[in-house]
């Protein structure tokens, strides 16, 4: 079966795209006795920080994606860069800046990456700012996020909800195939494969297809399908087995 792709521009219709508008739905919408801060989680490589990104625009949050090295100094100042202030010295100063913001603008506060956060035992900065103001928060990690908050009482008694990342089927897949393989057709066979080697990642779905649209291009061809492809490598997260020379 083949399919030639239709020209889309959004993101939108995908799974992990629909619960993280969800999540942070369940969080603004909440009435206001319930606690506002919610978890989106997932393995890495499922498309929760393009879900993230696309949440962000449609609700006008301010949104930071958290570095390893961050300490609750630098998730303030980062926040308070997205916000367009400049920050205060300390931290309760900041932490107030930010409080004011969130109040005065009505808008949530995305935290991507949330497990830096929590690595470097900063997340008593986050229940911080949301004791200030009560704005709705949704932290975005890995898959054990929820367990690894549970060891601050405090902080994981103020969680609405969780909401967990989906690995990607095939009709997200045929969704990615009509934003990134317009030039060619891949048909269903191929399609199949690849999120069969992809193992749900959104990722590696987007590696793959760009893997096959360059071959197909190189041999001058219009329609991708399996037998075409015959057994080419595809991406599939593996590392290389080693060699012996």
């Amino acid at each position: 079966m083949t399919h030639i792709a239709a020209p889309v521009n959004t993101i939108a219709p995908l799974r992990n795209v629909a619960i993280a508008m969800a999540a942070m739905k369940c969080a603004v919408e909440r009435p206001r006795h319930l606690p506002g801060m919610v978890t989106f989680s997932g393995p890495s490589g499922f498309g929760k920080s393009m879900a993230a990104a696309y949440v962000a625009n449609k609700f006008r949050a301010y949104y930071v994606e958290a570095k390893s090295s961050w300490t609750k100094k630098t998730l303030l100042q980062a926040i308070l860069r997205e916000m367009g202030k400049v920050p205060a010295k300390n931290a309760s100063d900041m932490t107030d800046q930010i409080c004011e913001e969130l109040i005065l603008s009505g808008r949530p506060l995305i935290i991507d990456e949330m497990d830096h956060i929590v690595e470097k035992k900063a997340v008593e900065g986050v229940r911080d700012i949301y004791l200030g103001c009560n704005a709705p928060i949704l932290l975005i990690g890995e898959e054990l996020l929820p367990i690894k908050l549970r060891q601050w009482e405090r902080f994981h008694g103020r969680i609405l909800d969780c909401f967990q990342a989906e690995p990607m089927d095939i009709g997200d897949a045929r969704h990615l195939r009509g934003l990134y393989c317009q030039q060619i057709e891949v048909a269903d066979d191929l399609l199949e494969l690849i999120l069969a080697a992809s193992h749900g990642s959104a990722r590696r779905v987007c590696i793959n297809l760009e893997r096959v649209r360059t071959e197909a291009l190189s041999d001058g061809i219009a329609l991708a399908d399996r037998a075409w492809w015959g057994d080419r490598a595809l991406h599939t997260g593996e590392p290389p087995k080693r060699r012996v020379f």
